[in-house]
């Protein structure tokens, strides 16, 4: 495993007595042919879980096989073929090998309403198909997940996220909302798919207005809900992190949009349903194929009294780090059911005051929180409560640095 460089007890964590029982934990990881392990097992008794090791080691492919118990893509929003270990030498045309057989992830976890098991992984008989999902022995859905768990994270590539795409903000929200509203990527599917229909009916001049008129209407009535939701999230965690009592920025974010502009006018549901319907309707005999709705919102966030946009990395990093924390602690507060939280290479662009103030933060969570990072003196505070792992060429091995259960 190579040298562990001793820990020290200095500015740390309270040891995990003085806090809560946790409600949610994972107890222990299986990863079969995921990305550059051939086979990991992993058992967790600890609130905090570390993982440290070099660059490229597979800490943050560790981090995205976790994420896999969230529907989705996981953290990295990979293609369905991107998961599963391939052989170590490319193929003589220089093309990308096929995966070594399917991928595969089970978690035994501890909920308030009793163990779990999940498991996930690729179809071996039709690889092109959404991943299996087996939720205590039995077939179920990736939108089921999310009703037995919260998966949330921070990760280096949301650093870009102010900077990035409209469309990145919207799923950043979006990701956020549905682990209170579980029918919010429902919603969203249904509305794309509407979007996709008028749009293919616009370009090819086809369609009665009829026609028209009821995909508006799916339209209009899904984008409503779609927006109140984000809308209400936003506000709850503006309210929630003005209420944190932290070293890191508030959360002061707001929506923007022409559709969004009218949910704030407070006008009614069915009011706002009409006039975009209009909207759409006059866009659409001018050869227009715009229309007020979610897909134009935009997520700004303010730091010092101007957009997150503006502000230096590290300003940045402190605002996501606000964010993420206010939401964990929302659905901890409201709905007793903390996330499993992801906190990928935090550590590196906090000092060490701002560092021990996180740990500290994220220890008072009622759920498990894992960490990741090469330097494991940065994560000293955490000495007396986290499990520590070192993570080398796609292993996982107890690091010394772990603390006792006790």
């Amino acid at each position: 495993m190579g040298d562990v460089l001793p820990l020290t007890a200095t500015k740390a964590v309270p040891p995990r007595a003085q806090y809560p029982e946790k409600q949610f934990s994972l107890r222990r990881l299986s990863v079969d042919k995921f990305r550059n392990y051939t086979h990991a097992e992993l058992a967790c008794d600890a609130q905090s879980v570390v993982l440290t090791g070099p660059n490229g080691a597979g800490k943050t492919n560790m981090m995205e096989a976790l994420s896999m118990l969230a529907p989705g893509r996981g953290l990295r929003r990979a293609s369905r073929d991107a998961f599963g270990t391939r052989a170590p030498d490319a193929a003589q045309d220089g093309t990308r090998k096929a995966p070594i057989g399917p991928w595969a992830l089970f978690a035994e976890l501890e909920t308030p309403e009793g163990p779990l098991t999940i498991g996930t992984g690729a179809d071996a008989d039709n690889p092109e198909a959404s991943r299996i999902v087996r939720i205590q022995g039995a077939p179920s859905s990736q939108n089921a997940l999310a009703q037995h768990l919260a998966v949330s994270w921070l990760t280096p590539q949301m650093d870009g996220l102010f900077i990035g795409s409209a469309s990145s903000r919207r799923r950043f929200v979006d990701r956020l909302a549905i682990a209170f509203d579980d029918a919010h990527n429902g919603r969203i599917v249904r509305y794309e798919k509407a979007w996709r229909e008028r749009s293919r009916l616009l370009a090819d001049g086809t369609g009665d207005k009829s026609w028209f008129a009821g995909l508006e209407q799916i339209l209009a009535e899904t984008g409503v809900a779609i927006m109140a939701t984000r809308a209400a999230l936003i506000a709850d965690m503006n309210r929630q992190s003005a209420a944190m009592d932290t070293l890191f920025p508030k959360v002061n974010a707001l929506l923007q949009g022409e559709a969004h502009q009218l949910l704030d006018a407070g006008l009614p549901a069915i009011d706002i349903e009409d006039r975009i319907m209009q909207m759409a309707a006059t866009s659409r005999k001018a050869g227009n194929v715009s229309m007020p709705g979610p897909h134009e919102t935009d997520l700004v966030m303010m730091f010092s009294g101007r957009s997150a946009a503006e502000a230096s990395t590290g300003e940045q990093k402190a605002v996501m780090i606000s964010a993420i924390l206010a939401h964990a602690q929302l659905q901890d507060e409201r709905l007793g059911r903390p996330p499993l939280l992801l906190l990928d290479d935090v550590a590196a662009h906090l000092d060490e005051r701002r560092r021990t103030h996180l740990f500290a933060l994220c220890s008072a969570l009622r759920g498990q929180v894992w960490y990741s990072g090469a330097d494991e003196h940065a994560f000293a505070p955490l000495s007396q409560n986290a499990q520590f792992f070192h993570v080398q060429n796609g292993q996982v091995t107890p690091s010394n640095a772990s603390s006792s259960s006790g």
